[in-house]
């Protein structure tokens, strides 16, 4: 596995088939604890202050989390907001019922959380200020990236916050081990790593800008072996 990380795995993950079922509803709860422990939520903070910094740090905000899962980093968001006393929705699509189900569970008492069964295609344009992408570009092929991160931009009207995993033996190695740590859920077993390998280098952001022209696009690593990725349009 380690001299494959050179290059992107092309496996698909056993979550991307929606496999509808208990385990598959565990497995996201599970991905909540992992994304605690990796500090998930901290890279799409960090890009989502980019953004709205570079906009003005207007004090109404509207944030689509595409592929969400079950929504858990978004909790660091409603902080944020709190913090700068910003009028914050936070719309969370996924395509999975069951991660639906444990999203309106997560977040049944906070009101500024909508939960919407879909998919990127389903969503109408400019339709939040910002489009985050928490650990959902590495389910794309390089060739499929460039037209999917359009169409994030499309949605939205700022721009759009990737954050992602850093394709390297380090993390690899961690993830593969925390997740027989924490979990015997043969999704989490067999995805957790995997993401890693199909998980991204700088190199891979930089051809990812050089496929976009016409779009403004900074990345930046972050811990703990994420990136944080700003994507928007030149003109604004």
């Amino acid at each position: 596995m380690i001299g494959s990380l050179r290059e992107r795995d092309q496996r698909k993950e056993w979550m991307d088939e929606v496999r509808a079922g208990r385990e598959l509803q565990e497995a996201y709860r599970h991905l909540r604890r992992l994304n605690k422990i990796f500090g998930a939520s901290a890279p799409v903070l960090y890009g989502v202050r980019q953004l709205w910094s570079s906009f003005g740090k207007p004090n109404k905000l509207t944030v689509l989390d595409i592929g969400a899962g079950s929504g858990d980093v978004n909790k660091q968001l409603l902080r944020f907001a709190d913090r700068h006393q910003i009028e914050m929705r936070i719309i969370l699509i996924d395509r999975s019922e069951e991660a639906c189900m444990e999203a309106r569970q997560y977040f049944h008492s906070e009101p500024r959380v909508e939960v919407r069964s879909g998919d990127l295609r389903s969503i109408p344009p400019r339709c939040a200020d910002i489009v985050t992408a928490s650990q959902f570009a590495h389910h794309f092929s390089s060739a499929e990236l460039p037209a999917m991160v359009e169409r994030l931009v499309s949605i939205s009207r700022f721009g759009v916050v990737i954050s992602d995993i850093h394709r390297h033996p380090i993390p690899w190695a961690a993830v593969w081990l925390v997740t027989r740590l924490v979990s015997r859920n043969p999704f989490i077993r067999h995805d957790g790593p995997l993401s890693v390998a199909r998980g991204f280098r700088a190199a891979d952001w930089r051809a990812l800008n050089e496929a976009l022209p016409g779009y403004n696009l900074n990345y930046a690593w972050r811990p703990l072996f994420r990136y944080a990725v700003t994507v928007s349009r030149q003109n604004g």
